[in-house]
């Protein structure tokens, strides 16, 4: 069985039968000289920046697969009440940090 993530302190059709703890992941993401340019041109014409768009999104999908694997490692199936932060570490840096509740939940019956 997967890890269940919910934003929610609690998953409809079961009951936390064991809290574990914090579950958490995360990763500096840093932008490239090539990504970086693409960005200043659409900067002077407005609009969305995809490049950083994408980069952040895969920076999410990377801190959640941590968060999860963390969990597991806990001994954890389901983690609520799923958290993002986000923060700037360096000029071109981002860090991406998931975090929640890792649980043991059975199905309620």
């Amino acid at each position: 069985m997967d890890v269940i993530l919910t934003t929610t302190e609690g998953i409809p059709g079961y009951r936390v039968v064991e809290i574990k703890g914090l579950a958490r992941g995360g990763i500096v993401k840093a932008t490239h000289i090539g990504r970086d340019i693409m960005a200043f041109f659409k900067n002077l014409k407005g609009g969305e920046v995809q490049e950083y768009t994408q980069m952040l999104a895969e920076a999410r999908e990377e801190a959640l697969r941590r968060m999860m694997l963390h969990a597991k490692e806990m001994g954890a199936n389901a983690v609520v009440g799923v958290r993002f932060m986000t923060s700037s570490v360096a000029s071109g840096m981002a860090e991406i940090y998931a975090y929640g509740t890792a649980v043991v939940v059975e199905k309620e019956e």
